[in-house]
């Protein structure tokens, strides 16, 4: 079912490893074609493009873009209780999590009178995109809302696309989970669509009824090809925090690891879609066999039968063979997946030799479905081998860095000359001469 990819016996390169390895195909080059004409409508037409585009992809149109309060209390109030305390419990872990990430400012004395102090400011207004599609996501609104909180964003907003179920609004667990969290300030938008309308903004009515939407300086959040086309094309006008691909989950194994629990791993992130990676890499031809064995089984008695199978026999998936650990810890670091799981002896060891992964799960007790849901880490994770230089959604991707320079007179007159000489070796001399205008005698 799953192919097989043996590289033992072969020295690669992380180049070459990066040729062989199994990945999704996504050619978010090509979606843009199709999202630019989405996002210059809402630019140009605001809220009659969304309400065109809503009954145009989502087959239904919203009552309103803007979710009342109303809706969003009722949907809390007919909440599975069960359903309400796993969440209630997931933003406690993840305020845990996410509450140690909050950075102080810090002041460096460069000199007698001449400091730098990096000051952390949080963005003063986010959007957050919480997807539709194959599954409902109340644990993304979870992931982006709490992260954006504790960083002190100041005004955040949530787009999920209408339903046609739900009277055209979004799902009403994932506004349930909004009104858990307090937002107040949601849209029945999805796609491409949501980021353009957070990027430009829009009314919605006239008069006295009229609803605004003011523009975001930031939209995070997880969704399809055309969702991440769309923030690549306004990316500059807004920040983005990634462009994300389909889910992908690793897994490093030796001859210890447990075949039921490997199999199980794999099913339980091709679920999400069938373009979902799901990669074994082991030194271990025994354990092959088995998770052949116990996927064979998972995938035949798993709900989304078709959907998984699509996914774990696609060629972003596969098992693949090494010679050894060291081998498969080099391929796992070119790959650099999104989830990464290790199930190796003195697993917390070999955790810690791993250089690229968006979040890495420690022995067989911690399946990426924790950290999906309750462990307190971020579930939105660079995708497609950009966890080599990107990370997870966290506090930090709420806050900027701003330098405060204070210098008095003394401080500037003891680096003055210096400032002065490499302003002239850069053929910029009026930046000399902003230092010669206070302190003549350089000149």
């Amino acid at each position: 079912m799953i192919p097989v990819l043996d590289l033992r016996g072969r020295a690669l390169t992380r180049r070459e490893l990066r040729g062989v390895l199994p990945r999704a195909v996504l050619d978010v080059e090509a979606a843009l074609a199709a999202v630019r004409p989405i996002c210059d409508d809402v630019r140009d037409r605001g809220a009659e493009a969304l309400y065109a585009a809503a009954e145009r992809f989502d087959g239904v149109r919203p009552p309103a873009l803007r979710v009342p309060a109303e809706v969003l209390a009722a949907s809390l109030g007919r909440l599975d209780p069960a359903v309400r305390e796993a969440l209630g419990e997931a933003i406690r872990r993840a305020r845990l999590v996410h509450g140690d990430q909050r950075r102080t400012d810090t002041t460096t004395v460069v000199t007698d009178g001449g400091t730098v102090t990096e000051r952390w400011v949080p963005v003063d207004r986010v959007g957050l995109y919480v997807p539709g599609g194959l599954a409902v996501y109340p644990s993304s609104v979870v992931m982006n809302v709490v992260p954006a909180q504790l960083a002190g964003v100041g005004s955040v907003a949530v787009a999920s696309p209408p339903q046609r179920d739900h009277d055209g609004w979004p799902h009403p667990t994932v506004l349930a989970a909004c009104a858990l969290l307090g937002i107040d300030e949601v849209y029945a938008v999805g796609g491409a669509q949501a980021v353009a309308a957070f990027a430009y903004g829009f009314v919605d009515g006239a008069g006295e009824d009229a609803v605004e939407c003011d523009p975001v300086a930031l939209v995070t959040g997880p969704g399809n090809i055309y969702v991440a086309a769309a923030k690549r094309l306004l990316k500059g006008l807004i920040g983005i925090d990634a462009e994300a691909g389909p889910t992908e989950v690793a897994i490093l194994a030796d001859a210890s690891a447990d075949a039921e629990f490997v199999a199980a791993d794999l099913v339980s992130q091709a679920e999400h879609d069938p373009m979902a990676a799901a990669v074994l890499v082991t030194d271990s031809p025994e354990l092959v066999e088995a998770v052949a064995e116990a996927l064979t089984r998972r995938v035949a008695a798993t709900k989304h039968t078709e959907r998984v199978a699509e996914a774990v026999s696609g060629p972003q998936s596969a098992v693949v063979l090494v010679d050894d650990l060291e081998a498969g810890l080099a391929l796992v670091d070119a790959y650099a997946a999104e989830h990464l799981e290790i199930h190796t002896r003195d697993a917390a060891a070999v955790a810690a030799r791993v250089h690229n992964a968006g979040a890495i799960f420690v022995g067989p007790y911690a399946p990426v479905s924790l950290g999906d849901y309750a462990a307190g880490s971020n579930h939105v994770l660079p995708t497609g081998g950009s966890a080599t230089h990107s990370s997870g959604l966290s506090v930090q991707s709420f806050l900027r860095g701003i330098h405060v320079v204070d210098y008095t007179e003394a401080a500037l007159r003891e680096v003055g000359e210096k400032v002065v000489t490499l302003s002239r070796a850069e053929d910029l001399p009026a930046h000399g001469e902003a230092v010669i205008a206070r302190l003549p005698e350089l000149g």
